[in-house]
């Protein structure tokens, strides 16, 4: 059964720009086109498609969904190889759990002081303006 994208859109649940941008990026097949010129898709192209979808919900960048094709139609080292994907997606996911608990900390700070600051009724500026200050930053850094 061939459909067209707005159907394809709706079944995936990526939209008609993203099914559009993948296969500009060659992830997908470029669709046959019916006579009037629309885009028509097979069912296959459409489980291609939520393959994409998935593996970008769990953080795979499209070199990576690329490989993970390249092994899903070739059968070739499949298991080891998305072992090691996986394995260096789960190193970055950490390393990005990392820098959001530093940022985390840094604005949990910032509240502080910004409470610190009502506390005291003061009515200089705020705390945490005055630390985002150009001047301040390359106080910093010094």
């Amino acid at each position: 059964m061939a459909v067209q994208i707005g159907q394809v859109s709706q079944r995936t649940g990526l939209s008609v720009d993203t099914i559009r941008f993948y296969e500009k990026q060659a992830l997908v097949p470029a669709p046959r086109r019916s006579e009037s010129g629309y885009r028509v898709y097979a069912e296959h192209d459409i489980d291609r498609l939520k393959f994409i979808g998935r593996a970008q919900g769990l953080g795979f960048s499209l070199q990576e969904i690329r490989e993970l094709l390249l092994v899903e139609y070739t059968q070739e080292g499949s298991c080891s190889h998305v072992s090691e994907l996986i394995s260096a997606k789960i190193v970055q996911v950490r390393e990005k759990i990392s820098e959001l608990k530093r940022l985390e900390l840094r604005l949990t700070k910032a509240q502080q002081q910004c409470q610190d600051a009502l506390v005291s009724a003061c009515d200089s500026e705020c705390p945490v303006l005055q630390e985002l200050q150009p001047q301040h930053a390359q106080k910093e850094k010094q």
